[in-house]
């Protein structure tokens, strides 16, 4: 595992001490200004406390303490500070044409057998039908609550 080297300007040093002094802030942001403070070996700091010392004193995770030490070695402390936002994209799998499809297929009589329209029931039923090529319950239970469309209650249509 790679080291990471904490060294605070005291202009750093002097915002992270208010940071965590004030209490004004989220939680993990005072948490990660405490970590950085403990983890500095710059010239501004007069005792050093070691990573498991921080881990017992501030009850966290000896790697919460790393990864905090990597972001600011890497990113600088406003990434260190500030939750860490993600950073995936993600292709949309259905547009209107299939949401339409599929709340008129919800909408119709359900299969013979079957009182009412499952969530599994339609995603399988979608699939057969080449509306889409693969589908979860989940996302048909999503695109129904955005329409609020119920399955298959006669009030609907």
């Amino acid at each position: 595992m790679k080291k990471y080297i904490v060294t605070l300007t005291e202009e750093e040093r002097k915002t992270l001490s208010d940071i965590a002094s004030k209490g004004k802030q989220r939680s993990q942001k005072i948490l990660n200004a405490l970590i950085l403070l403990g983890c500095d070996k710059g010239d501004y700091q007069t005792e050093h406390s070691t990573n498991e010392e921080m881990s017992r004193v501030l009850q966290i995770s000896m790697r919460k303490i790393d990864r905090v030490k990597k972001r600011f070695v890497e990113g600088g402390l406003d990434a260190a500070l500030d939750k860490r936002t993600g950073n995936r994209i993600y292709a949309k799998k259905t547009d209107g044409d299939f949401e339409a499809h599929l709340i008129a297929l919800s909408c119709s009589e359900p299969p013979e057998g079957f009182a009412r329209w499952s969530l599994r029931l339609l995603a399988d039923k979608v699939v057969e039908l080449n509306y889409i090529d693969s589908i979860s319950h989940e996302t048909v239970r999503r695109i129904l609550k955005k329409t609020r469309s119920s399955l298959g209650n006669k009030r609907d249509g």
